[in-house]
């Protein structure tokens, strides 16, 4: 009986917090009107694009075909006119502007100076006042179709004041199918994708480089900020100086880094050759392997102020007591780090690893400075660009997003599921 009472005790419970009153509908409705700029800023800034990118990856598109095709006509007049009852020809070259759809349905018009008609043709013109219009019909991919017409010149034409054809254009129309809005789809981009031998290379460099990078930069963060909790002369000025890597141009610093590491003209070379650490100049962002490892530790030096700002910020919010407790007992530096500082550092460096990660993943314009993409260090954004500008296979490049999309996922579901966190975050 106790249980039974219990259970609808509780089950009232429920259903009162569920009442809502006039006020808090008021203020419900208050709430989401002053949300629906933030929800609609979020979708079209960032779920409208990740959808179009989904819906690109499993067509079969490529650059050109962005914009439905259409036919283009040029025409070329042959022929003087010097009095009336002259004939000239007028030949109109029709094409597709796609190189890969075809255009149905196609004919061209051109309004004609006064006095002019129309004397010979194909049988695919016809001359309704000023106005010449052509059917071509259907224009295959990449085909050139000639219209060949002739016109005679009469009284009218010379009294206007034999105006030149040319001052018109004619103009085109026809039907296509505009890939990107049809609903036809494949996996083909997928499947090339992951049939290519260099994915799995790929792959693996953008975990190394995003591994390195990320770790590198927290480490550096951490030894930085280490420093700073130190009291010295000028410490206001250097902490300054270690926020220039991050606020300053990534153009910048990245022709910085390719002047003082040119192989034949670089300072770290000269540096390098005449203390006698190496005999022969190195290609540091030139040579597989090396040019790697250039990247990451470039990564890391520049996005280490980000780690560096966080974790000092927590730092100097740490308690004291612990720390003075463990120097009266005896603790070395060390251990009170490792035994005290760190644990209680685990929350912020875990959320810079996991912000790091992501946006390390994502980095391609410091590869692309600095390498290109190549010597090794194509990752998948590199690839990303390639496939859809460089080879202008749009739906592959979409696809290569789609995949580092589900990468980053899987990451972020295994870092909310097993990462310890700090209470309260």
């Amino acid at each position: 009986m106790a249980k039974t009472a219990a259970k609808a005790t509780e089950a009232d419970l429920a259903r009162a917090r569920r009442r809502i009153g006039p006020i808090e509908r008021r203020e419900m409705r208050l709430a989401f009107g002053m949300l629906s700029p933030t929800v609609a800023a979020v979708l079209l800034v960032v779920l409208i694009p990740v959808l179009a990118n989904f819906w690109i990856s499993v067509k079969p598109i490529e650059l050109a075909d962005l914009r439905a095709a259409k036919p283009l006509v040029r025409e070329r007049v042959q022929g003087d006119v010097l009095q009336p009852g002259d004939a000239f020809a007028v030949r109109y070259r029709v094409r597709s502007s796609s190189p890969a759809a075809e255009v149905r349905d196609v004919e061209f018009t051109h309004s004609l100076p006064p006095g002019l008609t129309l004397t010979d043709d194909a049988g695919t013109c016809t001359l309704s006042g000023p106005d010449l219009r052509c059917n071509v019909g259907t224009l295959e991919p990449r085909a050139r179709v000639d219209v060949n017409v002739t016109l005679t010149a009469g009284q009218a034409y010379f009294d206007a004041g034999s105006p030149d054809l040319r001052a018109a254009d004619p103009l085109a129309t026809g039907r296509s199918t505009n890939k990107l809005t049809s609903f036809e789809f494949t996996f083909d981009n997928f499947r090339k994708v992951f049939d290519a031998a260099e994915f799995w290379n790929v792959l693996w460099v953008s975990i190394v480089y995003t591994i390195g990078g990320t770790g590198g930069a927290l480490l550096l963060g951490l030894f930085a900020a280490q420093l700073m909790m130190v009291a010295f002369p000028g410490r206001g000025i250097m902490r300054g100086l270690f926020l220039f890597p991050y606020v300053s141009p990534v153009i910048a610093v990245a022709f910085t880094w390719i002047f003082l590491l040119d192989p034949f003209s670089g300072t770290m070379n000269a540096i390098l050759t005449k203390t006698g650490v190496t005999d022969a100049n190195i290609n540091f962002l030139g040579q597989r392997g090396i040019a790697l490892w250039t990247v990451i530790a470039f990564e890391a030096w520049r996005y280490f102020p980000l780690a560096f700002l966080f974790i000092l910020a927590r730092m100097q919010s740490l308690s004291s007591d612990l720390n003075e407790a463990a120097e009266m007992d005896g603790a070395t530096p060390f251990q009170k780090f490792w035994y005290i500082s760190l644990p209680q550092l685990v929350g912020i460096i875990s959320t810079l690893f996991l912000l790091r990660f992501i946006w390390t993943f994502n980095k391609f314009d410091d590869i692309f400075l600095l390498t290109g993409g190549a010597s090794g260090t194509r990752t998948l954004t590199v690839n990303v660009y390639e496939q859809a500008f460089a080879l202008s296979n749009l739906g592959a490049g979409a696809a290569v997003a789609v995949v580092i999309f589900f990468m980053l996922a899987v990451f972020l579901a295994f870092y909310f599921k097993f990462v310890p966190k700090e209470e309260g975050m």
